[in-house]
């Protein structure tokens, strides 16, 4: 799987394209900026424009090649995040330590995927935010990316279960039409998550 990822990653183009994810850019627009976490950054828009607004940023991913991306986006755009190399599942976040945390698409196997985001709850700060933007299990009907396995797959009910205790301000499946570089184009079936982890 990392080496896929890498092998993706080392095309000369960003194949999630330059800009940031829409609904990650929509909600930091109304944050005040803090310290944040992007688990499976890869190619590093979201951590690039990010940092433009003067948030601290950690981002993480296991592939090498993303990483390189993502630092020469930072350089060209005169910005600075740290950036880590770890397997998720595997990765201890300090807790009660960030403000927003976002998972833009960003799938688990059921197993890592409890892990992960048990962890990511305990590592958000009170009244801390974390968002959420996955594959709907419908998006199989489309060519649009996204895991080819369903079982990969979210949908509301299964972000409610594993955020039940946090505060849960928008829980959201819709289609949209993605325009995020080449890998994600078309028509999408997605869930979308905004909660707040509670004082």
């Amino acid at each position: 799987m990392k080496s896929s990822w890498n092998a993706r990653y080392a095309q000369q183009e960003y194949i999630y394209g330059l800009e940031p994810n829409v609904f990650f850019r929509q909600t930091l627009t109304a944050l005040k900026p803090g310290k944040m976490l992007l688990p499976g950054e890869g190619e590093g828009r979201n951590a690039s424009w990010a940092a433009r607004l003067g948030w601290d940023v950690d981002a993480i991913d296991y592939s090498e090649a993303g990483r390189e991306k993502a630092l020469s986006l930072a350089k060209s755009l005169n910005v600075s995040f740290n950036y880590s190399i770890s397997e998720l599942s595997e990765t201890g976040f300090a807790p009660d330590t960030y403000d927003f945390i976002a998972l833009i698409f960003v799938h688990f196997p059921e197993h890592q995927r409890e892990i992960v985001h048990r962890n990511l709850i305990k590592s958000l700060k009170p009244g801390g935010t974390i968002l959420i933007e996955a594959f709907h299990k419908s998006q199989l009907q489309y060519n649009s990316g996204g895991p080819k396995n369903a079982a990969l797959l979210y949908d509301a009910n299964l972000l409610r279960n594993d955020f039940k205790e946090l505060d849960i301000k928008e829980l959201v499946e819709s289609t949209s039409h993605l325009n995020e570089g080449e890998w994600h184009k078309g028509p999408a079936a997605l869930v979308r998550m905004i909660a707040t982890q509670k004082l």
